[in-house]
């Protein structure tokens, strides 16, 4: 037998992990960080998976709100049109059939794609996540923060504020 294979070599020796206890301790501790750094991994990729979703969701969602803020003022003046037909107009002119059509079908667009128009009515109280005080005046009669009147309707996608309606609030005070 060879002589040099029965002696412990110089570096098993000279290393001080040479006890198995230590070696164990040592590869267990990398064995720990190193999956402490896999599982914080997992974790940052389950949360950039999560955030991904929930943009694409979002934009899928409320993609289109740039195009439908600029189609408000459309709603606003087929209603303003409407509005201001009188009765003896309606009756002669078609013209007011074809304007009603056109916002009856721009209604169902919004509502297809989860436009709500938001519309206060005069008593209503004035809600600030959902009106605007365009002004405030002391009416007889009601109460302050009241509604007293109607500008525009607001508009809501899905339930997201593109634009509250504009109101008159009343500042009477409380009796």
């Amino acid at each position: 037998m060879n002589e040099q294979n029965e002696q412990p070599s110089d570096d098993i020796l000279a290393d001080p992990l040479a006890n198995p206890a230590d070696e164990i301790a040592a590869l267990t501790a990398e064995r720990d960080e190193y999956r402490d750094k896999f599982m914080r991994a997992l974790a940052d990729a389950e949360n950039s998976r999560k955030r991904a979703e929930k943009d694409r969701r979002d934009a899928e969602q409320y993609g289109g709100s740039r195009l439908a803020r600029d189609l408000l003022p459309v709603h606003d003046a087929l209603t303003r049109a409407l509005d201001a037909a009188g009765e003896e107009q309606r009756a002669a002119a078609a013209l007011i059939e074809g304007v009603e059509l056109t916002l009856r079908e721009l209604s169902n667009v919004f509502a297809k794609h989860g436009i709500a128009v938001i519309t206060p009515k005069p008593g209503d109280k004035f809600d600030p996540l959902e009106h605007e005080a365009m002004f405030e005046a002391a009416v007889p009669g009601t109460v302050q923060g009241e509604i007293i009147q109607v500008m525009d309707n607001g508009f809501r996608l899905h339930d997201r504020l593109l634009r509250p309606a504009k109101v008159g609030v009343s500042s009477t005070p409380a009796s």
